[in-house]
């Protein structure tokens, strides 16, 4: 189901919501760029595990109202609004690629309503001590990450050139598109279902402008707003060392600095491969370490 809701400062949201309605909320923060769109076999995937499918397009994707200048940690109102339409005070949140960041933001920052969160292939800060940020990355994101550390003007002349191909692209176009992106391991992924859903995804945030790619950019490029320090939930971290998107160290980066962290980081794995393979041990290991927080299944857990 998709529906629009009003924020408190006057914005709209693009909301979708999926599975039983009785199920305890997982908040879904897709990639950069992407929408809320349901992926069927992980909506299948929750409900089997007593959750509900919740997300929405952030600002500037899709018919969301664009917030220019949002920092990661602006996620947190968003994800107030849409408790708030759902009447639930409990949560767990989950991210992928560039949403990691939001999903360890609403962790952080919503107070005992989390429950646990997991980053799949999630983006570290920038900048993080330790960490050469763009290496291992493939062209296509040193090129946009350069662009966004450049300045508004510069990254506007990168969405301009990429914008008109991934607003249209279909699954079939996808591992073309990704150029560099992916290796061998991921593009073996780009089969079935999947592409035809993430070539979906793009279209849906992208369909109206690039702004919320474009913010999502900068927000990558300044402070998050919140620290990792702040995080009191298990934080399962899965990082793929095939990962040319957000590469290996991302994951290692975040495993070392996240106090509550569990790190999964696979040698065998990639960025798209872990969202295809791995969804259902990702939702069992998360429900796994709820045991005493309130959790499906925390009871039986034990």
């Amino acid at each position: 189901m998709q529906r629009t809701i009003n924020t408190p400062d006057g914005r709209s949201l693009d909301v979708y919501l999926a599975g039983p309605e009785d199920g305890m909320p997982l908040l879904y923060h897709g990639g950069t760029p992407s929408s809320g769109l349901p992926y069927p076999p992980f909506v299948e995937a929750l409900a089997q595990r007593g959750l509900r499918y919740v997300s929405w397009n952030r600002p500037g994707y899709g018919s969301s109202t664009r917030r220019p200048g949002r920092s990661v940690v602006d996620v947190v109102d968003d994800a107030r609004s849409v408790l708030q339409l759902l009447g639930a005070d409990r949560f767990y949140t989950l991210g992928w690629s560039g949403g990691g960041p939001h999903a360890l933001a609403c962790a952080a920052r919503l107070g005992e309503g989390a429950i646990g969160a997991a980053t799949i292939g999630g983006v570290a800060p920038y900048p993080a001590e330790g960490l050469d940020w763009m290496a291992g990355m493939g062209a296509e994101n040193v090129e946009e990450f350069a662009a966004a550390l450049a300045g508004p003007e510069a990254l506007i002349g990168f969405k301009e050139r990429a914008w008109p191909e991934f607003r249209a692209v279909t699954g079939e176009q996808l591992a073309a598109a990704f150029g560099d992106l992916i290796d061998d391991v991921d593009r073996a992924s780009l089969s079935g279902e999947f592409p035809a859903w993430l070539a979906a995804s793009m279209r849906a945030a992208l369909r109206e402008h690039y702004w919320g790619w474009f913010d999502d950019d900068l927000a990558f490029a300044r402070p998050w707003g919140f620290a990792l320090g702040q995080l009191r939930v298990p934080v399962h971290i899965w990082q793929g060392a095939h990962d040319r998107m957000v590469p290996f160290g991302h994951g290692e980066w975040l495993a070392a600095h996240i106090p509550t962290a569990c790190p999964h980081l696979l040698a065998d794995q990639g960025h798209l491969t872990l969202a295809v393979d791995s969804l259902p041990q990702i939702l069992d290991e998360l429900l796994a370490t709820s045991r005493g927080q309130g959790g499906p299944g925390a009871a039986s857990l034990g």
